[in-house]
């Protein structure tokens, strides 16, 4: 069974986030939430992007990494949209992950603005909508076609649904897409059972 350490979005630890993990633990996986916003919930995108801004990114980083250090290194990281870009941070970073499940957002990995190359062995899987005017309509989609190619086809899944909603995959939201999220669940946990 995997070990995973699932991180939030700007909007914070919703409920929607937590039904997200218990769906992933669901086939006995441990999977640890932490929130990284100390029980803030934003109300909105901008108003969570103002909240880190005031945190600070190094000080999220710094209690990512923390939270990170006193579990096992063999960690599936795991993200979505904001919390995407920590858990392919501790992915290419923190020596001895196996996976990362990259949900509505991903970050290069090569040019100016990546964090660096994708380590050997490591197995990634990318979600997210074609019309999502972050994910799809920014160049995310274009940096996880980057990544799985990089990856190859054995460790290298990206799955890309019709629509144009961010955060699809968080019911407690008015942008929740239910079919699209059992899509992206059931597909997660098939990645999740080839690690063994």
């Amino acid at each position: 069974m995997a070990e995973i350490l699932l991180f939030h979005h700007l909007r914070g630890l919703t409920d929607g986030v937590r039904a997200l993990a218990d769906s992933l633990g669901a086939a006995g996986h441990t999977v640890h939430v932490p929130d990284l916003f100390d029980g803030e919930r934003p109300a909105t995108l901008e108003d969570g992007s103002a909240l880190v801004k005031r945190i600070g990114g190094d000080v999220l980083d710094q209690r990512a990494d923390r939270i990170a250090a006193d579990l096992r290194p063999d960690l599936v990281y795991a993200g979505i949209s904001w919390g995407a870009a920590i858990a392919q941070r501790l992915a290419q970073t923190r020596p001895g992950a196996r996976a990362a499940l990259l949900y509505e957002a991903c970050l290069p990995v090569t040019g100016e603005w990546a964090i660096g190359p994708w380590p050997d062995g490591v197995a990634v899987q990318v979600h997210g909508m074609e019309q999502d005017p972050f994910f799809g309509l920014e160049g995310d989609v274009d940096a996880a076609r980057e990544l799985v190619s990089i990856v190859g086809p054995e460790r290298g899944e990206l799955y890309v649904y019709p629509g144009d909603r961010h955060l699809f995959t968080d019911r407690s939201l008015p942008s929740y897409d239910a079919d699209a999220t059992a899509q992206v669940v059931s597909r997660s946990r098939d990645l999740l059972a080839r690690l063994g």
